[in-house]
């Protein structure tokens, strides 16, 4: 899938099988046991890495034949959750829809990137899947970093909303297949005035990228 060097690190990437189980369920126990409140961490059971196995929806970096990272999405359940209803996608439509799901990094591999590196590949190898129309995602509002990430591949905000039992979230999402240019038009709204951002978004206006001025500001465009 891909192989070269990120900042001196010799990585492999390619998609995970179900002989990779084992690797994956060490990365991620790796990962738990390094964080300060790791029951605030949502892992994945057995059953869940083996539908992203068998979906073909998660790949993996590997180094000096060692697994260091991966990223997934996840082919979701179409209920009244479904995160394509939130961007007004065609409910017949909804099975063509993906989430971006999980991103595992190896403490010990921490800095080289690969998080953004891995949605890069994993985007990509999504575009060329004609099982998928759309990637959406979810981030909670001043989740810097999740959202750099998620304007980085390419994602927009389409809607903002409670969601998951009343946790305000960004709804992010990218069309596969198709490419959007917004007109000139373009507004500046901090991100704290939650009122402004729903009306935008109401008007069909998107959330294209984020400014750090004395606050945190989210550009939206139409």
């Amino acid at each position: 899938m891909w192989q070269g060097e990120i900042k001196g690190l010799l990585v492999q990437v390619r998609e995970m099988s179900l002989s990779d189980l084992p690797e994956l369920l060490s990365v991620q126990e790796a990962v738990i046991h390094a964080l300060d409140e790791p029951e605030h961490y949502q892992s994945l059971s057995v059953e869940e890495f083996t539908k992203l196995l068998t979906d073909r929806t998660i790949i993996g970096a590997t180094s000096e034949n060692r697994l260091i990272a991966f990223r997934a999405m996840l082919i979701p359940p179409i209920d009244d959750e479904h995160l394509g209803r939130d961007i007004d996608w065609a409910g017949d439509s909804l099975e063509r829809v993906l989430y971006q799901e999980v991103t595992n990094v190896h403490p010990d591999f921490r800095g080289y990137g690969l998080q953004t590196h891995l949605g890069k590949r994993l985007m990509e190898q999504c575009e060329t899947d004609e099982r998928f129309d759309v990637v959406c995602a979810t981030v909670a509002p001043f989740n810097i970093p999740s959202m750099k990430d998620k304007f980085y591949l390419g994602l927009r905000i389409g809607a903002l909303k409670e969601k998951y039992g009343g946790k305000l979230r960004y709804i992010f999402y990218k069309e596969l297949h198709r490419t959007w240019q917004p007109t000139s038009k373009s507004m500046d709204v901090p991100m704290k005035d939650r009122e402004k951002q729903v009306e935008l978004l109401q008007e069909g206006w998107l959330g294209t990228g984020l400014i750090k001025r004395d606050q945190w500001i989210v550009r939206y465009e139409k």
